[in-house]
Order: C-alpha cells, then sequence, then structure tokens
C-alpha cells in the first residue's frame, strides 16, 4: 500500500516538498504509517512568505462583501465535510470520532463569525468634532500574518487563525503540527474551493527550524502560537524581539471545584468527560478536582465512574476515550504516574496497564485517579496532557480559591454549585482566564475572546471574537477638514487647536 505524502500548499496549490527530511505520520491506535510530512526547508518557507505578501496587495483591496461570501462557503463545506475531517482527525490523532466531530464543530463556529466580517471591521466617526472637522478610523490589515499550532486540535486551533485573519484582508502562512496534518491540509483545501484567490493561504511543514524561521521573517507581521508553555514562550519572545504582534496561549492546569450543595451526579459525570475525553490532551481539560468540605465523600463515585469508562480505538463510537497522540506521549504519562507513586499520592485507579483488544500497539492508558495530592508534588507540577485526575480536597471555597491562584497557571476552571452567591464570588475572586459554572469546559464561543491569565498566556490579545480583530487589524485615525474653494484660507495657524 502507497504512503500518501503530505504536500506544502503555496500561491493557491499543493506543492511536493523538495526537503531530504520526512517524518512518518502514525495511527495512534495500531502505529500503521498513514502518511509522511516533510520538514520543509528554508527556500520553501521564503517562497510561502513570498506568495502571501504578494497576495496581500490585492486581497486587503477585495471588498468586504466578498471577502464574507467566501466565508459562507467556507462554512458551508465544512458543514458538508465535517464526517471526512473527523475521520482524518481521529486515524492521525486518535480521538474518538464523536469527540472528533465535536472539534469539526468547534472550529466551524470560528468561521461563522468570521461571515460577519463586514460588521465586525468597522470603524468609528465623530462629525464635527472640531469646526467642520471629521475624525474616523480604519481599521486595516497588517500584512501576512502567521499561525503554529499543537497536535491536539488539528481542526479547531488553525480555526481560532487564519479565518479572521484573511477575513481581515491579512494573508496567511501556517504551520500546522507534523504529527497529525491531513486534516489541516484538507481544511486549507476547503477554503480554496470556496473561492480563496492564491497565496492567501499557504501551509508550510516542519520542526523548530521551521518554526523559528518564521519568528524571524521580516515579511511576516504578526504570528499566532497555540501549544506548550515552553514552546510558546520562546515562539513570543523571538518573534517579538524580530518585531512582530504576538499572541501566545500556553500551559494549563485546569482545576474543577465541586461544592457539596453541587448536584451530584451531574457534577461526577461532567468531571469525567472533562478530565478523561480526548484521553486527557486537551488544554482545557480538568485534571484537578478540588472537593470542598462534604463533597470529599464523593471520592469513591469519582473512581468506580471513571472505571467504568470504556477505552478504545476513535473508530469505536462507543469509546470514552482513545490513545494517547504518540509512543511518546503514553511513556510521558505513565512516567508521571510512576512518580506520582513515588512522590506519596494516593494511586485509587491505575491505567497504566491498559489494554484493548486487537490493538496491542496502541498508546493506550486508561483514566488514572490519584487522591492525596499536594501542591509540590510533580503530577500537579506538570501538565500532564494524559488521562490523569489529582484529587486535592479543602474545607472551605476560600481555601479552594486560594490554591487555584497560587498554581502558575490560569487557563480555565469550573465550578459546581447551586448557589449563585458562591458562583458569583468564585467567577470575581478566581485569576482564570475561562471559568465554567456548571460547564466542565469553558471554551467560550468564538464571537467571545479566548484569553488566560498569568503562565497560560503572553499577549494583550487572544484569539476570537472582538480581541481577534483587534489582534489581526491596525488602527488608523483620520483628522479631515475640506474646505468650500471660495473660503480657502491664507493665513498660518501655529497651534495645535482645531476649533
Amino acid at each position: 500500500m502507497s504512503i500518501r505524502e503530505i504536500p506544502l500548499y503555496i500561491d493557491g496549490q499543493a506543492v511536493p516538498s523538495q526537503s531530504q527530511e520526512w517524518r512518518d505520520v502514525l495511527n495512534p491506535a495500531t502505529q500503521e504509517v498513514v502518511a509522511r510530512v516533510p520538514f520543509c526547508t528554508a527556500e520553501e518557507v521564503d517562497r510561502a512568505v513570498t506568495s502571501a505578501k504578494a497576495a496581500f496587495k490585492t486581497w486587503r483591496k477585495v471588498p468586504l462583501a466578498k471577502r464574507q461570501r467566501i466565508m459562507l462557503r467556507f462554512q458551508a463545506l465544512i458543514r458538508e465535510h465535517t464526517a471526512e475531517l473527523a475521520a482524518l482527525i481521529t486515524e492521525e490523532h486518535g480521538k474518538t470520532l464523536p469527540d472528533a466531530e465535536g472539534e469539526v464543530g468547534r472550529g466551524l463556529e470560528v468561521v461563522e463569525h468570521a461571515c460577519s466580517i463586514p460588521s465586525l471591521q468597522l470603524g468609528e466617526l465623530a462629525e464635527n468634532a472640531a469646526s467642520e472637522v471629521d475624525v474616523y478610523t480604519l481599521n486595516q490589515p497588517l500584512g501576512v500574518g502567521a499561525g503554529i499550532t499543537a497536535f491536539n486540535f488539528p481542526i479547531m486551533l488553525p480555526c481560532f487563525m487564519f479565518p479572521l485573519a484573511i477575513a481581515t484582508g491579512n494573508t496567511f502562512v501556517l504551520k500546522p503540527s507534523e504529527q497529525d496534518p491531513s486534516s489541516t491540509m484538507r481544511l486549507v483545501e476547503l477554503a480554496h474551493e470556496a473561492g480563496l484567490p492564491a497565496g492567501v493561504l499557504n501551509v508550510v511543514h516542519g520542526g523548530p527550524e521551521v518554526a523559528n524561521q518564521i519568528c524571524d521573517h521580516p515579511d511576516i507581521k504578526a504570528l499566532s502560537f497555540i501549544g506548550s508553555t515552553q514552546v510558546g514562550t520562546h515562539i513570543y519572545r523571538r518573534a517579538g524581539e524580530a518585531g512582530k504582534r504576538v499572541q501566545s496561549m500556553m500551559g494549563a492546569k485546569n482545576h474543577c471545584v465541586i461544592m457539596p450543595d453541587a448536584n451530584r451526579s451531574q457534577a461526577i459525570n461532567n468531571l469525567l468527560g472533562s478530565a478523561f475525553g480526548a484521553a486527557g490532551q486537551r488544554c482545557m481539560a480538568n485534571s484537578v478536582v478540588v472537593l470542598v468540605g462534604e463533597a470529599q465523600a464523593w471520592l469513591e463515585d469519582i473512581v468506580e465512574g471513571a472505571r467504568k469508562m470504556k477505552v478504545g480505538p476513535g473508530t469505536q463510537r462507543d469509546a470514552d476515550l482513545g490513545p494517547l497522540v504518540s509512543p511518546a506521549a503514553r511513556d510521558r504519562v505513565v512516567s508521571l504516574i510512576d512518580a506520582g507513586e513515588q512522590e506519596g499520592a494516593k494511586l485509587l485507579l491505575d491505567g497504566r496497564g491498559c489494554r484493548v483488544e486487537g490493538y496491542a500497539k496502541g498508546n493506550f492508558v486508561g483514566p488514572t485517579v490519584f487522591a492525596g495530592v499536594s501542591a509540590e508534588m510533580t503530577i500537579y507540577r506538570e501538565e500532564i496532557f494524559g488521562p490523569v485526575l489529582c484529587v486535592v480536597s479543602v474545607d472551605t471555597l476560600d481555601e479552594a480559591i486560594d490554591f487555584i491562584n497560587a498554581n502558575p497557571n490560569g487557563n480555565g476552571t469550573s465550578i459546581f454549585t447551586n448557589s449563585g452567591w458562591v458562583a458569583r464570588r468564585f467567577e470575581t475572586e478566581i485569576d482564570v482566564g475561562q471559568v465554567g459554572i456548571n460547564v466542565p469546559i469553558p471554551v467560550p464561543v468564538a464571537y467571545f475572546s479566548f484569553t488566560g491569565s498569568r503562565a497560560s498566556k503572553l499577549g494583550d490579545l487572544g484569539p476570537n471574537g472582538k480581541q481577534a480583530i483587534a489582534f489581526w487589524t491596525q488602527t488608523k485615525t483620520v483628522t479631515a477638514r475640506w474646505y468650500e474653494p471660495e473660503n480657502v484660507s491664507s493665513g498660518i495657524n501655529s497651534t495645535i487647536s482645531l476649533s
């Protein structure tokens, strides 16, 4: 069976790479090689940027309504091809098909939001700000934008970047993860089927060398990154030093607080889905549960619920979680479980011996639950990115808030309670970007901005919503006065007054 080779996408067409360095793309459930992806050359990156730079000259002048119509066709094509995109995600990432379909849906929300670009990109005007003087703003595109994405959402994360960037008049160079690029490439093809002109959206592949070249390239004006803290911090600093506007959404250690007045079954079921769905490979996964007061008695139900969850290949629709993305990811998760045991956490459910019939080579780790976890332990300090839940017990809401705010990260958190007073106090005092109230994974809808605090975000503006429009545009303020021809003054005015 021939192995497909992932192309680059430059100047409106798929282009075979001339690179001598290629990486196998594996099915995480079987270790079967399903594709090969190039680590492209420096010349190929330059070609992609050059194509984007040339396309910007005309794309920025395309009427807003025409860009809107392309986005409308694009969203229709994504909807039509949801099953195909989800199957590609599952084949290369490993998440279950229902989860993959849900990811496509969240990416689709951003494209739908971009369909409102004529109103999103409006400026402001003040008539007669001074005598016969009008002041108005223009929200203009920056030029060539770029995006670097992690492996865990190969459709949603690119959609957090390029649809709004190109809808606002920029052109784009995208570097998807080398671990699961096929669904991203199909998404880019659909964008061009929708009518996107050649050069507006380009794709390159590779590792750190390509990422660094994107950071350094003088013709790229803005860069969006979503991934790990270590890589994100490097990219933010390097691209910032090169004069770029940068947003970097990074690591997480998300906490789910369960109050004793919460609906018991609802809270536990939502917690389990959040902690173990996608095998824990979500930046918004609730990997720590903080049981407050009498809710500590619910621990046994949490463990039993986790024990009943089904592990299987992503193609099994009744599976609750699939394999981890790679053998290296599996080995890292196992090593962190080992560390938890060695450091004294109480292992209540061990997923290290998980075996799935017919898939002996799969990167499977079953749901794992630790109790007695303290802030000093490695399993709490590290973002495990696997199906491992840490249980922390406290007596009061104040202790829960203080515990969460002491963590270096501030990506997402949730609270389950039936008290409006408790919920409002929590949302007010917690220093975290996304807050869920009786919602386990509080990723906001696309017309609200995705944000974060502390070590989870670098840069003032996040993806999606109004912040994304501000990130991908620059404001130009115009102050204008027009004189009647017969009333033009020849006097000199050396003041700054416009009155």
